[in-house]
């Protein structure tokens, strides 16, 4: 598995109870790191084909907030 792929995914456990230390995965917001890591990646080039793409990708993800 890619690295950051890894990084992101355990940046995903949320603590359910920290008096027993019990964790739970919030597959939500891996989706979301992983939507937000796209559009960084191609936003990092202003003048190539797919920067507009990046704004547009973001507005269609946040509809649903």
């Amino acid at each position: 598995m890619n690295e950051l792929i890894k990084e992101l995914k355990d940046k995903c456990y949320v603590s359910v109870s920290e008096r027993n230390n019990d964790n739970e995965y919030d597959m939500e917001k891996f989706a979301e790191l992983i939507v937000r890591e796209c559009i960084a990646q191609v936003q990092k080039d202003e003048n190539g084909p797919a920067y507009e793409a990046a704004g547009r990708i973001a507005r269609h993800f946040r509809k649903g907030e």
